[in-house]
């Protein structure tokens, strides 16, 4: 059996496929990893939710970074909406009044219903996007949180540096089947991962036997399936977190 292997760069996470390509094939480049055989409807609607979250969480890493926002939106009392139809036109208008303001922001949005309150509220990614523009064009209803994409995430206790894939499922888990449509709203001009073309290989691999991680790059995660599909993952090297004045002071304390 013949192998392929190839490299997705999104920001700072780079993930290697190693798969299985049929004698036969001809054009090395455009050779893709098998589907699955299915056992059920709900193992195949499974298998097409993961390849979902996957481009998900690449388009996240590799649209924004420390200096994009997060931020979350609700609505007063006196604007508060009642169905999802309702949000997402506000959803869309508010988009329009950003790129507006800020033509060259890169941004997502999600919505989704409060677990205590089940009131509708709004979750944004945003790139290029000043606080204070959020601020005055948000006039719905309150910021409830705007801060900066964190420099250092960490993964049972890891140091993933700027892998947001923890964030991009949360948002991605936002969802539910009363939205309907997609799970996010995009602007056009979000930046797509870097994927490379395929090469076949000789050199065998395994989990315990991962390819070479790119330079400045570590692995974090390796696995297989029982197709002979192996993932790996690897993410740049965070630098060392340096202490804010007066950290050091208060740990002596």
């Amino acid at each position: 059996m013949r192998r392929a292997k190839r490299r997705i760069f999104s920001g700072s996470v780079c993930e290697q496929e190693v798969y299985d390509i049929p004698e036969q094939t001809r054009n090395i480049k455009a050779a893709k990893p098998p589907i699955p055989r299915f056992k059920t409807e709900e193992e195949r609607e499974q298998h097409k939710l993961g390849i979902s979250r996957r481009r998900h969480a690449r388009l996240v890493n590799e649209n924004f970074s420390p200096t994009s926002l997060y931020s979350t939106l609700t609505f007063s009392n006196e604007y508060e909406v009642h169905t999802f139809e309702e949000a997402k036109h506000i959803r869309n208008n508010f988009i329009r009044r950003l790129k507006y303001a800020c033509p060259d922001a890169r941004i997502m949005v999600y919505l989704g219903r409060g677990k205590s309150t089940s009131r509708i509220h709004l979750h944004m990614l945003s790139e290029g996007v000043p606080q204070e523009v959020i601020l005055r064009q948000w006039y719905l209803g309150s910021v409830v949180r705007i801060e900066h994409l964190k420099e250092h995430n960490y993964y049972d206790g890891i140091d993933y540096g700027q892998d947001y894939t923890g964030l991009a499922n949360y948002l991605f888990d936002h969802w539910t089947p009363e939205q309907g449509g997609h799970r996010w709203k995009p602007t056009k001009n979000l930046r797509q991962p870097e994927k490379e073309a395929p090469k076949e290989i000789k050199r065998e691999y395994s989990e315990n036997k991962p390819p070479r991680a790119p330079k400045g790059y570590m692995l974090v995660e390796s696995k297989a399936t029982r197709y002979g599909y192996l993932y790996f993952k690897y993410v740049k090297i965070p630098p060392k977190r340096t202490r804010k004045k007066g950290e050091h002071e208060k740990m002596r304390s």
